[in-house]
């Protein structure tokens, strides 16, 4: 049975759910108590707008909980490197040859947009770690370069999870 080295990537989500409706509630009690006494005094357009901004916030939380649920494995052995991927509401798993795959980061167009590190091979490729952020994203490249090699390339899998996870 060929040796594997399994990598599991996940988004960095400190909010939980509970804390997030606290957060909400808070900020809806406090646009509230600021709303009413303008609305009491005859500007009532003021109310209508902070509900506006709150349904804004209440989307903007319940997206960055839906991240949580988003995970990728990748299983390296000695002969091939398969990427299972559930990012809600789809599930996807590619399986690459190790001797021809590699990994590719490329940098992005702007400051403003996250690079993308994705695995290649036979013309294919899968994106692999698009929530993680930059510096993770290129520790995971650094990382992923060591165990897959490059083009036609492939290194023993003598590296220690100690080391991998190290890394």
């Amino acid at each position: 049975m060929p040796a594997a080295q399994t990598i599991e990537l996940r988004p960095n989500c400190a909010l939980t759910p509970r804390s997030a409706r606290c957060f909400f509630a808070s900020l809806c009690a406090a646009t509230l108590a600021v709303a009413a006494p303008f609305t009491l005094r005859g500007l009532w357009p003021i109310l209508p707008f902070a509900a506006v901004e709150m349904l804004a916030l209440g989307w903007a939380l319940h997206a960055a909980l839906a991240r949580r649920h988003q995970r990728q494995s990748l299983t390296i052995t000695d002969d091939s490197v398969a990427i299972d991927s559930q990012l809600p509401p789809r599930s996807e798993h590619v399986v690459f040859s190790r001797h021809w795959t590699h990994a590719k980061l490329r940098r992005a167009a702007s400051p403003w947009h996250p690079g993308r590190l994705t695995l290649e091979s036979h013309g294919r490729a899968c994106e692999v770690g698009a929530f993680l952020t930059e510096e993770e994203r290129r520790g995971l490249a650094r990382r992923l370069q060591r165990l897959v090699g490059r083009m036609s390339e492939s290194p023993p899998m003598s590296e220690s999870a100690t080391q991998l996870r190290s890394a």
